[in-house]
C-alpha cells in the first residue's frame, strides 16, 4: 500500500530518500507510520493470534528488515528463493525505472514470486547501476524538508484547476500520476523501457 497510493507513499518516501545503502538506512522510518502501522495488526488479533506472538513477529521482521539494507552481501543461493535477501531489497531501493516497486516484501520474497512483483538484481552489463533514493531527488535536503516534501508536493498538485475526480487521484492515486501526464507512474516508466535482453537468465 505504501508504494500504490501517494498518501502512504507521502508517509513511506523517508525511508527511501536516501541516496545511500547501508544499515542505518533500515532505521530511516517515517515518524507518521506507527499512527497507522498498528491497523495492520487487528485482524490477526480478531483471528485469535495472542498480542505476544504478534509482537513477537512483527520484531523479528523488523530485524531482519534492517539486516537486509547492505551492499556488503551477494547472493544467498537458495535463500533467494525464500526470503527477501540484501540482493533483492537493493532493488526495492533503486529509482532505476527497471526496479521500481518491486520486491516489496519484509521477511519472505515468495509472495513477490506470486503476486508479480518479484525483480532479480541485475548483472549484466547493458544495465546501469543501481542509483538509490528517489526518482528526483530532494532539493536541499534536511530533516523538515525529507520528512514533508512529498506532503507539500500533493498540496500544490490539489491547487490544480482539475475536477474533483482527478484532485482525490493527486492524493491517493499513484505516485507519479498527473491529469496531463507531465509525472509518470512507476509503470508508465517501466512501459517505456525495451524489452530486456538478458546475458543469463535472470534468477
Amino acid at each position: 500500500m505504501d508504494h500504490h497510493s501517494r498518501f502512504f507513499w507521502a508517509v513511506h518516501v523517508t525511508h527511501h530518500s536516501s541516496e545511500q545503502f547501508n544499515l542505518t538506512v533500515g532505521f530511516r522510518s517515517s515518524v507518521f507510520q506507527p499512527l497507522y502501522r498498528f491497523i495492520y495488526f487487528i485482524p490477526l488479533a480478531l483471528a485469535g493470534f495472542k498480542p505476544l506472538d504478534i509482537v513477537f513477529v512483527f520484531s523479528a521482521t523488523q530485524i531482519w528488515g534492517i539486516l537486509v539494507h547492505t551492499e556488503h552481501v551477494g547472493r544467498l543461493g537458495w535463500l533467494e528463493y525464500l526470503f527477501v535477501t540484501p540482493s533483492h531489497h537493493r532493488v526495492h531501493h533503486a529509482s532505476n525505472p527497471l526496479y521500481l516497486d518491486r520486491n516489496l516484501g519484509m521477511l519472505l520474497i515468495i509472495w513477490d514470486r506470486w503476486f508479480g512483483t518479484f525483480q532479480p538484481e541485475l548483472e549484466d552489463k547493458q544495465y546501469e547501476p543501481i542509483r538509490y533514493g528517489l526518482t528526483k531527488s530532494i532539493e536541499r535536503p534536511n530533516a523538515v524538508r525529507i520528512v514533508f516534501h512529498e506532503w507539500q508536493n500533493i498540496f500544490r498538485d490539489v491547487r490544480k484547476k482539475v475536477s474533483l475526480r482527478e484532485k482525490l487521484l493527486y492524493v491517493f492515486g499513484p505516485p507519479g500520476w498527473s491529469h496531463d501526464g507531465s509525472t509518470h507512474t512507476s509503470e508508465q516508466l517501466r512501459a517505456a523501457l525495451p524489452p530486456p535482453q538478458y546475458d543469463t537468465p535472470p534468477k
